[in-house]
């Protein structure tokens, strides 16, 4: 009797699901199995659940770097990132992420869990009491709440949709606490459990906007085509090219953009990037914006005001016009938008204007020029070029690795000095200009594609997400992180003008020793002083895949006030009196 009644109770418990394992499902279901995240109330069991179920947890130090490398993995993979915090300060630490992934079109979901839903209403005090949706919901794409177990496939399958179709973004996937332990009859919440069909369907631009953005591209006599991120995201790499050789137009990469074509292919205009813009005549946008990057276009970056005509391709209508007039708005998904003008290129379809194209290349070979002396550099102590024209060279024999880039004069400087050869290989800072997204995206780089990454940081940068080095040793990715020491933020030779014994603001420790750091991790450290000295330890990190961390000392005086934009740090014209 006893037998019968414990197998009973045996056969009822396998008949159950909870909130935990409806969720793990639901994920699984949808091909996503990777969660970056950090392990706390009242997520820490179901890290453990998932990894028990197969789905790979990575595990950060902090939640905005888990929700960067969530960010990066969905720009990899056009699959939404996961990202999982606890409640509260957690989520709010992961919300940066989720903002700024929003900001830059990467699909992404944050999953937080948050407080019971009858405190926080009545505002009783709970654990990290806090209104997680209504604070998400003005920084995200879209913001959803699960309160039943029954409702979590759909849930699921509400924050994969919004991540990815459309223009891509963050999404906010607020979990209660009670959520995760709510049981269920097995067999309904299998039924409950959705796979998303076509979550980011084409979106196929109208054929009179095509027939009126060909007209204008044809009258141009200066024709130029700018590539953004979003280019590179969409993976419809054949067609772009295609329609950059077939228009024979020069082409403008923006820095994530970089080796959607070579940046040494011959209509490349990266290295004319001044000239083109102010000189141009036709503009053509393919998943870039006209934000403050390119200088909204307008002003003195453009030349003289009104003398371009736009044509931009961008799967959200109301991104046209968003600064100035657009002449031909071509409304669709990237891929199908080219498609359709290769279409309508035919036979007679006019060369690039043989002038235009001249005096475009001469500017780039002038420019190239003029740089190589600075890039051979050997000196002692280091500057930023001498630094990067070592590094530019493993890239070129190494175009398989993987470039994070972020920092001021280090971020600046590499953008043009670092060459590009396959796309997707280049993540950096992209549209808000933030720091810290460099060890995030380095692990999601590791994790999501297997291949070798090179982290090149300036030592502000680095500071803001640094510890995560450990999560790089934990891991044993192959990531090798350059460290860019000039002892400060700009440089490290600023003064306190009060002539008191505190540093200046901009100051840091004099001859910090990142590398040290590293090897109390297990992974490996080295300091060089001198290019070759740096080629020669990224080489040996990139051969051994070994987490390594390489503190290259520059000069302390090379650098600039915020590198190159320095023009939006305002400054006082009085003088204390």
């Amino acid at each position: 009797m006893l037998n019968t009644v414990a197998k009973s109770e045996a056969e009822t418990e396998q008949e159950l699901t909870d909130g935990f394992h409806l969720i793990i499902d639901a994920l699984k279901l949808n091909g996503l199995t990777t969660i970056y995240g950090v392990p706390g109330i009242p997520i820490t069991d179901f890290g453990r659940m998932a990894q028990a179920e197969g789905i790979r947890v990575i595990s950060f130090r902090h939640e905005q770097n888990a929700g960067n490398a969530a960010a990066i993995a969905g720009y990899l993979t056009k699959q939404p990132g996961i990202c999982l915090t606890v409640s509260a300060p957690g989520f709010l630490n992961g919300l940066t992420a989720l903002a700024n992934a929003t900001t830059n079109c990467f699909p992404m979901i944050l999953i937080s869990g948050s407080s019971e839903r009858e405190i926080v209403d009545l505002q009783q005090g709970d654990y990290e009491e806090m209104d997680q949706l209504a604070i998400a919901k003005p920084l995200c794409k879209a913001a959803f709440r699960v309160l039943h177990a029954a409702d979590i496939g759909i849930g699921v399958a509400r924050a994969i949709r919004a991540a990815v179709s459309g223009r891509p973004g963050g999404v906010y996937l607020d979990l209660p606490a009670k959520l995760f332990g709510q049981v269920m009859d097995a067999q309904a919440g299998a039924k409950s459990l959705v796979k998303v069909i076509d979550a980011a369907p084409a979106q196929i631009p109208a054929p009179d906007a095509v027939k009126r953005a060909l007209d204008v591209l044809k009258s141009a006599k200066r024709p130029l085509i700018i590539l953004g991120k979003g280019a590179a995201y969409a993976q419809a790499d054949d067609a772009v090219r295609t329609l950059i050789e077939k228009s024979g137009i020069p082409f403008l990469p923006m820095s994530m953009a970089k080796g959607l074509l070579p940046d040494t292919h011959p209509q490349c205009a990266g290295a004319a990037r001044s000239t083109v813009l102010k000189e141009s005549d036709v503009v053509m946008l393919i998943g870039a914006r006209l934000n403050w990057l390119l200088s909204h276009g307008k002003g003195k970056t453009w030349g003289k005001p009104g003398s371009q005509k736009f044509i931009q391709i961008d799967i959200e209508p109301k991104e046209m016009d968003s600064n100035i007039e657009i002449a031909a708005p071509l409304v669709g998904d990237i891929g199908s938008c080219v498609e359709a003008l290769i279409a309508g290129m035919d036979s007679k379809w006019p060369a690039a204007p043989a002038d235009w194209v001249s005096a475009v290349k001469t500017k780039k070979e002038d420019n190239i020029a003029k740089m190589a002396p600075k890039l051979m550099s050997n000196a002692f102590p280091m500057d930023y070029h001498g630094a990067l024209g070592a590094l530019r060279t493993i890239i070129k024999e190494r175009p398989d690795a993987i470039l994070v880039n972020e920092g001021a004069n280090t971020l600046d400087l590499a953008r043009g000095v670092i060459d590009m050869y396959q796309p997707r290989k280049r993540l950096d800072v992209g549209t808000w200009g933030v720091m810290g997204i460099g060890m995030g995206f380095a692990v999601a780089a590791a994790i999501e594609t297997g291949k070798p990454v090179l982290a090149v940081e300036g030592d502000s940068a680095f500071g803001f997400s640094g510890m995560e080095i450990e999560t790089i040793c934990r891991y044993n990715l192959p990531v090798c992180v350059v460290v860019f020491n000039n002892n400060g933020i700009y440089r490290g030779t600023d003064v306190n003008p009060s002539g008191g014994s505190d540093v200046a603001p901009t100051v840091f420790v004099k001859d910090a020793r990142y590398d040290i750091m590293m090897q109390a991790f297990g992974g490996v450290g080295v300091n060089a002083t001198t290019p070759d000295e740096l080629k020669r330890a990224v080489n040996e990190a990139m051969d051994s895949g070994k987490p390594t961390l390489i503190n290259a000392v520059i000069d302390p005086t090379a650098g600039s006030e915020s590198g190159r934009i320095g023009n939006l740090n305002p400054q006082s014209v009085l003088k204390k009196k």
